[in-house]
């Protein structure tokens, strides 16, 4: 069955940024088969199934290039607990530890994640965790795309950002070196192709020179991807620099770990000659803004991407809204760059779409055009809050929230239409993922005395 969206602005995110107001787009099978005036392709399709578009964008779907689904766990709670930017450092991202889930409870944490990111209009994610098999079939359910890192590290006793004496255990990061390609070997390539494995590995910090180079030789021999929070804090910094007398992108680059097909989340607190570095390898930087600015910390996006990084945006903990991230991501360049007029909108939606795409390996997704895949989502432009839609890309950016995408297809296949999630049994999720987190978080209270309840914290989630 061939469908035609008539009548619609259609965004492309071509070459050329090309619009089409009043234009069509034809899906045949799971791939775009052609965009232009709706008249033409209406008379090319008379039998096709056809939707009117009127007062509808049709655009590509985002690309979160960097997540973690099962900490939807912790919104409202890690968001207010950033650790320091200046010494003392101690390690970790909050003083309270994310609570132990069982996989049934990882999963449904997981899916919640799905379904926020689905509803905002996400179609493309890279999700990034340990065991992953334990919810990789259900996000496969979904009918998202997915690239799942499973992630490795040999560092034990502290987390990210402790600058205190290395402890290693070369025998848990082996482990995981055998879970990564165990992983790999059950799911990449499931799906119908919509999942895909990628190897992971910790931070700079949580991850010993062996570790590092057996990751980047098992990246190679796998033929995949890789992904790893880099220059995330500032203890980080430090510890790299207590650790291996380097900084974290000069550790890795002594290492042969940087390479065209590796997502570096952050990025945010870099010496210029670390942006170079990164530059010169290709790496893709995940532009994590909305989490950026919940931490008060922000890379110089402009300076990565002059000298030859592909910027990319993810949403990062507890939250998987793009629209937010999106416009976030505007905001924040446009303040350290001191420039009210750049990034433009266009430019920054690029980064959110089609050059997440491309950083994960889909050249032909992310952008609408003939032959390329059909993501693609549909989004309400006749709300308060968009009219007049006079420039319609920046009416997006600009003032768009993720509830005014109302349909979402990723292989020519509808995951949400008329505002209703298809694939996710949306009030069962919600339902089950509450009840989880009161039970988990009142188990870790209940075994964990000595950690102090945030001011505000719910009774159902109490001891």
């Amino acid at each position: 069955m061939t469908t035609v969206i008539h009548n619609a602005a259609i965004v492309t995110v071509d070459d050329r940024d090309s619009v089409h107001y009043g234009g069509a787009i034809a899906i045949e099978g799971d791939r775009v088969a052609a965009v232009g005036p709706s008249a033409e392709l209406l008379a090319r399709y008379p039998a096709a199934e056809r939707i009117d578009g009127t007062g509808k964008m049709v655009m590509p779907g985002f690309a979160n290039v960097h997540t973690h689904f099962t900490m939807t766990l912790a919104r409202g709670v890690f968001e207010d607990l950033s650790p320091p930017h200046k010494p003392p450092f101690s390690g970790g991202l909050s003083p309270i530890p994310l609570p132990a889930m069982t996989p049934d409870e990882r999963r449904t944490m997981a899916l919640l994640g799905a379904l926020e990111a689905l509803r905002s209009g996400t179609t493309l994610a890279l999700e990034d965790s340990t065991n992953v098999d334990d919810y990789a079939g259900a996000l496969a359910d979904t009918g998202m795309r997915f690239l799942l890192g499973e992630r490795a590290y040999d560092r034990v006793g502290t987390e990210i950002g402790d600058p205190a004496p290395y402890q290693l255990d070369r025998a848990l990061g082996q482990r995981h070196l055998g879970i990564i390609e165990d992983t790999f070997n059950k799911w990449n390539g499931k799906a119908d192709g919509r999942i895909r494995i990628a190897v992971s590995a910790w931070a700079p910090d949580m991850c010993s020179p062996e570790l590092l180079q057996d990751l980047r030789a098992l990246q190679q021999r796998l033929d995949t991807w890789a992904t790893i929070h880099l220059n995330q804090i500032w203890g980080e910094v430090a510890a790299v620099k207590a650790h291996r007398n380097r900084l974290p992108t000069e550790y890795l680059a002594d290492l042969g770990f940087l390479n065209d097909r590796l997502v570096c989340a952050h990025c945010r607190c870099m010496e210029p000659g670390e942006e170079k570095i990164l530059g010169k390898a290709g790496v893709t930087v995940s532009f994590n803004a909305a989490i950026a600015a919940r931490r008060g910390l922000s890379p110089r996006i402009a300076d990565l991407e002059a000298y030859g990084c592909t910027i990319a945006m993810g949403s990062d903990n507890m939250a998987e809204d793009m629209v937010e991230v999106l416009r976030t991501g505007l905001f924040m360049e446009r303040i350290r760059r001191e420039d009210g007029r750049n990034p433009t909108p266009e430019h920054a939606l690029r980064w959110a779409t089609r050059n997440g795409y491309r950083a994960l390996g889909i050249p032909d997704g992310g952008w609408l055009a003939p032959g390329n895949k059909a993501d693609l989502i549909m989004v309400d432009l006749v709300r308060p809050h968009m009219v007049p839609v006079l420039r319609v890309v920046s009416t997006f950016v600009h003032q768009a929230q993720a509830r005014d995408v109302e349909a979402v297809m990723v292989d020519g296949k509808w995951l949400m239409r008329d505002g209703k999630v298809l694939s996710i049994d949306e009030p069962a999720i919600l339902g089950e993922a509450q009840k989880v987190a009161n039970k988990v978080w009142s188990r870790q209270f209940r075994s964990r005395m000595e950690l102090k309840v945030p001011a505000g914290f719910s009774p159902d989630a109490l001891p």
